[in-house]
């Protein structure tokens, strides 16, 4: 067992699905999404979650960001259980515990930069100051420092991407959810915006990338297939080893590690 896996044992799950099943019923049709699947993410894990279309990953994403009930099984996030929960807790929840990015940005069209991420905070009941305090560093973390009163209509498709990745960790959550988040750019603008996932992860965040796109999924140290609802691999990078205790350090896809510029 490589000292990258002994290192994420040793952490805590954030996520835990235990014999999970996702049943949709039609009329007298009824389609098994996903089956008994058991499935663990630890504190500071980057993982990709791959799968042509069918095979569950799109499932296990509205599963894992509650957006959706199992119909068989337990889901516990950051070790409480979920799937009874009413839709006001679990509302809640997502806003302390998930950041969602989407693969089309979900900006709103009339609100500049700043505002866009400050609306998970307007959702937490955060005062204007501390909103704006923390929206200004997010939006630095990502860098667009400069970019804090461009209306999205105003910004690049990277640009406003960043913007949407701001506003997913300005709430600091103990997970951060993005699903297919590259699939609306370009081939430059999508290393730019991968980059800016990895080194979010090397700064202690636990990712998770929903992809059908091998090259995406290469940005991960773990790759885990679905296929027919169920997990047919699930793979760690074993190809270099962690420095000291942190297992943050690994081989990217690309050779060097890029300055993030304007996308």
């Amino acid at each position: 067992m490589s000292s990258l896996k002994v290192v994420s044992e040793a952490r805590a799950p954030i996520i835990e699905l235990r014999h999970i099943s996702k049943v949709y019923r039609m009329g007298e049709i009824e389609v098994r999404a996903l089956r008994e699947v058991d499935f663990t993410v630890r504190a500071g894990e980057l993982v990709a979650i791959m799968g042509a279309s069918g095979s569950g990953k799109s499932t296990m994403l509205n599963l894992i960001g509650t957006l959706d009930r199992p119909s068989e099984g337990e889901y516990l996030l950051d070790g409480e259980p979920v799937q009874n929960l009413d839709e006001f807790e679990l509302a809640a929840l997502r806003n302390r515990k998930i950041g969602f990015v989407f693969q089309s940005f979900n900006l709103l069209a009339r609100d500049n930069a700043l505002e866009n991420v400050e609306l998970p905070m307007v959702y937490a009941g955060e005062g204007r100051s501390t909103r704006r305090k923390r929206a200004r560093a997010a939006l630095e973390r990502v860098g667009l420092s400069d970019r804090i009163d461009h209306l999205p209509n105003q910004l690049s498709g990277g640009q406003q991407q960043r913007v949407s990745i701001a506003r997913a960790i300005v709430n600091e959550p103990l997970l951060l959810l993005a699903d297919e988040p590259t699939g609306a750019l370009d081939s430059a603008t999508t290393t730019q915006v991968m980059e800016l996932f990895v080194e979010l992860h090397k700064q202690g965040m636990t990712v998770v990338i929903v992809t059908h796109d091998p090259n995406i999924a290469a940005y991960a140290q773990r790759v885990v297939s679905f296929k027919d609802g169920v997990i047919v691999s699930d793979e760690t990078k074993t190809s270099k080893e962690p420095k000291d205790s942190d297992a943050d350090d690994y081989q990217l896809p690309s050779d060097r590690a890029r300055r993030l510029v304007d996308g």
